[in-house]
Parts: C-alpha cells; structure tokens; sequence
C-alpha cells in the first residue's frame, strides 16, 4: 500500500496576509448600506409619482394640470398641455413600474450581492427567504441582473414611445438601439453560464442534513 508524504507544514508568515485578503470582503460592506440608503430614496420618488398620478386622475385646476404634464415631459422638450389624461395617467404608472423594478433590481444586488461576496446571512429556516437565495452564486446573480436591466429598459422605451412626439427621431432611435444591446448583452452573459461547467448547489441538502 502506498503512502503519500506528508505535505510541508506551511509558512506561518503568510498566514495574516490571506486573512487580511480575505477580511477586506467587509470593505464592501459600506456600499451595500448606501444602497439601501438610495432604496429610501426611491420608495420617496414612488410617493412623489403616486401624488402626481392621483393629481392626473382627480383633475383639479389647471395648473396642476399642468404640473403633472411637465413631469412626464423629458428634459429639454416642450410640455404638450394639450395631452390626454389617459396618456398622462399611462406615462405615470409606468414611471411607478419603473421605481419599482429599480427599487427591485436594489434588493437584488443588496442581498444577493451581500450574500455572494461578504458573509452569508443563514436564512435556510426563514421564511420570508427569498426562492432565487437558495441557488445564488456570481454567475446567476449577472444573469438575474442582467434580465432586471432589460425590465427597465423596456419601461423606458415604452414611455418613450407613448410620448413619442416630444422625441425626436434621433432620441427614439439611440434608445430602440442601446435597449437592443442591453438585450443581446444579457443574450450573451446567459449563453456564457449556459456554456461554462455548473457547480452543484448544495446549500439546501447540507442545510437539511444538519
């Protein structure tokens, strides 16, 4: 029966470098809070919108009327006060859908991104743990973040499209483009995943043994 040599016992001195390497994953720590300092700053705007939404279905006087429309005209076009309210009550909801989904794609690099990169938050017996926490890991979280970006990405071209005369050719143009590319980018990314071997995720069988 062959025996393996016993491997050399290693260098002492480099011991506290890789826990240094290693500690400094909490340097990221800061980040995520201030990430959650900007989800207060959207759940903010929601309300903001939700005041301008419910100002849109109400009616009231015109200027606030046209407070509403100037709010759902981008920057450097004209208001068009002329503008239906079914289209400035449309335009306005979306702009909440967009909240959310950003407010969304937050939590997902918040917790996702803490529990890929710092330390693991053990909500295997919680029962509010997110579905897709279970399974995440780098690769997954560029896809899910990915697929979010092409969320929003659509919500802003639907806008666009709906306030479409307040645009000028070259805007609708640039913005169809660049959401095409956020769409073969995430293509691309998922193909990558798809094509790189797979890890076994075993987190929840070993949470079951023990």
């Amino acid at each position: 029966m062959a025996t393996t040599s016993p491997k050399p016992p290693a260098d002492p001195r480099l011991r506290p470098i890789p826990q240094l390497i290693f500690a400094s994953r909490w340097l990221q720590l800061p980040l995520y809070l201030g990430l959650i300092v900007a989800q207060g700053v959207y759940v903010w705007q929601f309300w903001v919108e939700l005041v301008h939404l419910v100002q849109a279905t109400i009616g009231g006087d015109s200027a606030a009327a046209q407070a509403v429309i100037a709010s759902v005209t981008p920057p450097g076009a004209t208001p068009d006060f002329k503008m239906g309210r079914e289209t400035v009550i449309m335009l306005l909801v979306l702009g909440l859908i967009d909240v959310v989904m950003i407010s969304n794609l937050l939590i997902m690099v918040i917790v996702g991104g803490y529990e890929t990169f710092v330390s693991r938050m053990e909500l295997e017996s919680h029962p509010d743990q997110p579905e897709w926490l279970s399974h995440v890991n780098a690769s997954v979280l560029k896809v899910k973040l990915a697929t979010a970006i092409i969320g929003i990405s659509s919500i802003h071209l639907l806008r666009t499209f709906i306030n479409a005369q307040a645009y000028d050719t070259k805007t609708l143009f640039y913005q169809t483009t660049i959401h095409v590319a956020f769409l073969l980018s995430a293509l691309a990314i998922a193909a990558v995943d798809r094509i790189l071997p797979q890890r076994t995720h075993v987190r929840d069988s070993d949470a079951g043994r023990h």
